[in-house]
């Protein structure tokens, strides 16, 4: 369905959040017959479905099981589950299903400079995808190319694609709900950062979600990046069908052996794109050049690093790059010192996995915890955290199954409960004087709550700033 007569192919549009909209305007903008279903109603969903409706397109809400009629083809939303009925019945009628990452790579438009679209340098992972596009797309900015972080950060990668002032390269973030419905997909890099259990309800299992992480690989150019940390990440490369020379690049946080990026004497390494990688390196930067140098922000470094080499930008470029960027609001932030006691606002740790890099930074801590569990277990988090905990600070509606962790495996380490019923800045400003009452001097309070925070909270930024915001008050008074 490469280049179709857009004006003969009836295309349903599923969901009506940010990328569906966009996915509609594109598509009609292309002339094609669109039809945008949702679910959901309310005055938020009608607002929009006005907006689309004043351009042409048909929006029908309160309905998103059924297929239109005479639909050729079906462009989704992400976050749409595979088991939807309107999926079904697509499969039934013999329609295909893309998402907004499947139809941008199909608008693809060639480079005058190439002949050829720009390549995309793709991301995904459990955690740290935001953070290693942002530091990929300022590696490249810094060695001259013109281009953007897109996907599931930054700009739409549909609006990247269609841009008016094309881009040299992508640096394109891509979850798994994205991967799934991307089936033609082919960058001429990939990493799969790291792999933990999550979105399960919406995968069905472990080897589903995997699977789909992997996809990022087929068809890989020049380069799959692997953890050597993550034995699975690896696996995924090996049931890769690439391109013939493509690569198996690993990146960790040892020495690095040939073919890899690591550190050695607190320098980054490269020993994968150089010449005679046995005997050869390339210093890319220090430790000290990454922000905030925590562990699994300086591997997010490496494999940010190893992608840009991948795509032939010099060491220079990457340590300028690497020096140049800051990461959002959220991410292992420190917010104050207050009484010799460290203040981190990791609030972005909304699973297990994300919360053990962050507790694996820092010593003696104590722990803000909780909030919607998404069906995660906590022993494996509090096994490998307990010796590091000084106190455990525990709010939202899932505490209880983080506290019977505790008591399993830290049954020493106090544990107090915020009071239940509060939200916002009440409860927050409860949990930092808690907190501040537990601490010592040399100690880190970190707010990394391995849940998400809608029970208590708009958003996980919410939960953050309303942290920040207390615990300035707290150095103020």
């Amino acid at each position: 369905m490469t280049g179709p007569d857009w004006t003969s192919l009836p295309v349903t549009v599923a969901g009506l959040g940010v990328s569906g909209i966009s996915a509609a305007r594109v598509l009609h903008d292309l002339g094609a017959p669109v039809t945008v279903v949702d679910g959901g109603s309310g005055p938020g969903l009608e607002a929009r479905a006005a907006e689309l409706r004043a351009r042409g397109v048909t929006v029908r809400l309160g309905d998103g099981d059924s297929l239109p009629e005479g639909t050729r083809l079906v462009v989704t939303s992400p976050g749409w589950p595979p088991g939807s009925p309107l999926f079904a019945a697509a499969e039934q009628a013999g329609v295909e299903v893309w998402g907004d990452v499947e139809l941008a790579w199909r608008l693809r438009r060639p480079l005058a400079a190439t002949g050829e679209p720009a390549p995309w340098l793709a991301v995904t992972g459990t955690n740290g995808k935001t953070t290693t596009v942002q530091m990929l797309a300022s590696i490249l900015t810094a060695a001259g190319r013109r281009t953007a972080a897109v996907g599931n950060v930054g700009v739409s990668v549909l609006d990247a694609v269609l841009a008016e002032e094309p881009y040299d390269v992508l640096a394109v973030e891509l979850s798994s709900y994205q991967l799934h419905w991307a089936p033609s997909l082919r960058p001429y890099a990939a990493a799969v950062l790291n792999l933990a259990p999550d979105h399960l309800d919406w995968h069905g299992s472990m080897e589903a979600y995997a699977s789909d992480k992997g996809r990022i690989y087929q068809g890989n150019v020049v380069a799959c990046v692997y953890n050597l940390a993550d034995p699975a990440t690896e696996a995924l490369v090996r049931e890769a069908d690439v391109e013939e020379g493509c690569r198996a690049i690993g990146f960790g946080l040892g020495s690095p052996g040939p073919s890899n990026f690591g550190l050695v004497d607190g320098l980054l390494v490269d020993r994968a794109f150089v010449p005679d990688r046995t005997k050869n390196a390339a210093e890319l930067g220090s430790v000290a050049d990454v922000d905030p140098p925590a562990p699994h922000n300086i591997a997010n470094a490496l494999a940010a690093a190893a992608l840009a080499r991948a795509y032939g930008v010099d060491a220079a470029a990457v340590r300028e790059g690497l020096r140049a960027f800051r990461p959002d609001a959220h991410r292992i932030a420190e917010v104050a010192v207050v009484g010799g006691v460290t203040y981190i606002d990791d609030s972005k740790a909304t699973n297990t996995h994300a919360a053990a890099a962050s507790l694996a930074a820092y010593r003696p801590v104590v722990w803000i915890a909780g909030g919607l569990a998404k069906g995660a277990a906590f022993d494996d988090l509090v096994r490998g955290a307990a010796e590091r905990l000084r106190a455990v600070v525990l709010i939202g509606e899932d505490r209880a199954v983080i506290r019977e962790a505790l008591a399993r495996h830290a049954p020493d380490v106090p544990v107090i409960e915020a009071a239940e019923g509060q939200t916002g800045a009440v409860a927050m400003a409860e949990v930092v004087r808690t907190a501040a009452s537990l601490a010592r001097s040399g100690d880190t309070v970190l707010l990394a709550p391995a849940c998400a925070s809608m029970d208590m909270f708009t958003n996980y930024g919410e939960r953050g700033d309303l942290f920040a915001a207390r615990v300035r008050e707290l150095a103020d008074s």
